[in-house]
């Protein structure tokens, strides 16, 4: 491939989306860029603070508890508020609850705050999601999720290499580094983002449209199929944060030897997933979403026959390639369900199958490697592979190319098209929260 050719491929990955997309993807380079308490928590309780395994699990799930609950917060307050303050509210309240973290000594205290930043630190997804969604056109919208996911395991790539210095010289510098990076996206999004909650029209208004609620949302069958399968797939992905590195410690392998492994990851997201999401932009999502789904639980499946670093490498590859490809266009399959003064609540919703997911995978992995070997849970991925990818063939089987509309409660939604008409609203029912 010769270089005009690249460079005009880079051109028209990046071609026809909004400056505020740009703003909002910046914002969250910046914050991933930061990371470090998700990344380090568990060494600076344990080698800096010296505490017990059992008492890292508990502060650890409390983090995920944390963004469990805010999860439909933060969805609620996207609707209500609009998407600009949620997410200015809950990066300053993020960059506070990081900091304080950094000071805290007692052992309650240090549980209670990593149950705030928990809280904080994952109230901002629904509004950058819904905002995304609000300004960047339906027929690219699985190419600018594509984009901010690549942001995000970019800063990630960076954040842990800079992050494992600093916490050499000192962890303290390590909260207060990404307390201070949080606070600039907020800065960020005040100064350079415009509220982009749609605004009801005049016909809207005068027909009384009841608003979208949570238990909208909760009949909403097909979404919520969507939820399950997000949760399903969600529990496959994070075994690559707990059950490899369980594994391959009982298989005794080293901790350099999970680092090699797990780095191919996120180097193959970094470099492949621009260009796969130009390959598949405009393709079938249900073919899409059932063919990730069986490379993700066979790829994990096939770690039970890697017996060295490289075998182990080659299935890495294998999920890899699905995460790439099911992250944009589930996202894009979220956002293209979600009703348009409903956004935030949808989006809440969905965050919240990721959240769970983090709360169930470790001890998934932690009890099956336990009591019946790794073998076992690599067998148990391939199976929920494989009835994810059925329940996205069912769940999209008859999908029109029309941009959705639901009723209350209801399913009479359209699908995911390659370029589709403009969002519609919704009429949604008065019942729920």
């Amino acid at each position: 491939m010769s270089v005009a050719s690249v460079r005009r491929a880079a051109r028209e990955s990046v071609a026809g989306l909004p400056r505020e997309f740009w703003w909002l993807w910046t914002s969250t380079l910046v914050n991933r860029l930061g990371a470090f308490v998700a990344t380090f928590m568990t060494l600076y309780l344990t080698l800096e603070r010296g505490y017990s395994a059992s008492f890292v699990g508990l502060v650890v799930a409390l983090h995920g508890l944390g963004g469990v609950v805010s999860s439909l917060v933060a969805g609620v307050l996207t609707d209500r508020l609009g998407r600009r303050p949620t997410l200015m509210a809950a990066q300053a309240s993020t960059a506070f609850s990081v900091a304080l973290l950094g000071f805290m000594e007692h052992p309650a205290a240090i549980a209670a705050v990593a149950l705030l930043v928990g809280m904080t630190s994952n109230a901002s997804r629904p509004a950058v999601q819904a905002m995304m969604a609000d300004i960047v056109r339906p027929e690219d919208r699985v190419r600018a999720f594509a984009l901010n996911y690549w942001a995000i395991n970019l800063g990630f790539a960076v954040s842990a290499t800079v992050a494992g210095f600093v916490a050499e010289y000192s962890y303290l510098a390590g909260f207060l580094g990404e307390a201070a990076l949080t606070l600039v996206c907020a800065v960020l999004v005040y100064l350079k983002l415009p509220e982009s909650r749609p605004e009801k029209t005049a016909a809207e208004k005068a027909a009384a449209e009841p608003e979208v609620r949570l238990g909208t949302v909760l009949r909403d069958g097909r979404f919520m199929g969507v939820v399950g399968l997000s949760f399903l797939i969600s529990l496959i992905f994070m075994q690559g944060s707990f059950g490899l590195p369980l594994a391959m410690g009982a298989a005794g392998f080293s901790t350099a030897d999970y680092g090699l492994v797990i780095g191919v990851n996120g180097l193959l997201i970094v470099v492949l997933q621009i260009p796969v999401t130009r390959f598949i932009e405009h393709r079938d999502p249900q073919k899409l979403l059932v063919i990730s789904a069986l490379l993700a639980g066979y790829g994990f499946g096939l770690t039970a026959f890697g017996g060295s670093v490289w075998s182990l490498a080659l299935t890495v590859c294998v999920w890899t390639l699905a995460e790439i490809v099911n992250s944009p266009t589930q996202m894009g399959l979220v956002a293209r369900l979600s009703p348009l003064h409903g956004r935030g609540r949808y989006q809440g919703m969905y965050t919240m199958s990721w959240a769970v997911a983090s709360l169930i995978a470790p001890l998934m992995a932690g009890f099956t490697i336990e009591h019946f070997g790794a073998a076992w849970l690599w067998g148990a991925t391939a199976v929920l592979g494989t009835v994810a990818a059925a329940g996205y063939w069912l769940l999209m089987r008859g999908l029109s190319d029309e941009e959705p509309a639901t009723g209350a409660g209801g399913s009479t939604l359209t699908a995911i098209a390659a370029k589709p008409a403009p969002a519609t609203a919704v009429t949604p029912d008065a019942a729920g929260v």
